[in-house]
């Protein structure tokens, strides 16, 4: 198997697996039905093409939570354009500079031709709303023989440098990982962002099994720390 991996990092992201109506939240990160969606777009997928839109949910998915960011809330008020009616109040979660690493596990020539499409995309990738650019080129590289849990522990770490350096007396950081689950794990929670139909008429997701893990990855900003000791300290408070 072959595995493609993302670097999703923005202002503003929002991931919502159930957001509905006037009140639309953000999971802590990102949902398989928002990555395979910018997958779709990127390669120019149309949103009634079940067929097409179906290789991609059979991908399996995982991503690591590389900086998590903070939730932020956006309350919004609006009036109709002509009548000047209110519109009903909303509001909008989003994820405040937070940087995550995903990654898709599957064929490898489907996922050379995803890795292509990110490289020159259709539409624009967007981080779960279109109110949100990526800061950077989303994908990292594409790999051959390895697991997805593998890519997830072997790609670097991705956050900012002020965040790494929050970090620098650490050596390694640990990170969480949230991955579907194989047959033999039978710690997997649910949760529904399969991917089915993005058709506006029957948009559709169904229930994966998730599981979270944790790995280690070294921190590239840590520094050497020597705890301050003068021996003739206590000799000069004597004195």
């Amino acid at each position: 198997m072959s595995v493609l991996t993302l670097r999703l990092a923005g202002p503003l992201q929002s991931w919502g697996a159930s957001a509905r109506f006037t009140r639309r939240t953000t999971e802590s990160a990102p949902t398989k039905s928002g990555v395979i969606g910018m997958l779709a777009a990127a390669s120019g997928i149309e949103r009634d093409d079940d067929e097409a839109l179906a290789k991609l949910g059979a991908l399996r998915f995982g991503v690591r939570i590389d900086q998590p960011g903070t939730r932020v809330r956006d309350f919004q008020t609006a009036h109709h354009g002509v009548t000047g009616t209110s519109m009903p109040l909303s509001e909008r979660f989003y994820l405040a500079d937070a940087v995550f690493v995903a990654a898709l596990e599957g064929d490898r020539a489907l996922l050379t031709t995803l890795h292509a499409s990110l490289r020159a995309p259709v539409f624009p990738p967007f981080l779960g709303r279109r109110s949100c650019p990526p800061a950077h080129p989303v994908d990292l590289g594409l790999y051959d023989d390895v697991s997805l849990h593998q890519a997830l522990t072997d790609e670097p770490w991705q956050a900012a440098p002020w965040y790494r350096r929050q970090h620098h007396r650490d050596a390694t950081v640990s990170l969480v990982v949230l991955r579907e689950s194989h047959e033999d794990e039978h710690d997997a929670d649910f949760q529904r962002d399969q991917p089915l139909s993005f058709a506006a008429e029957h948009r559709r997701h169904a229930l994966r099994t998730v599981v979270s893990r944790t790995v280690d990855i070294p921190n590239p900003a840590a520094a050497p720390w020597h705890p301050r000791h003068d021996p003739f300290e206590a000799l000069e408070e004597s004195a």
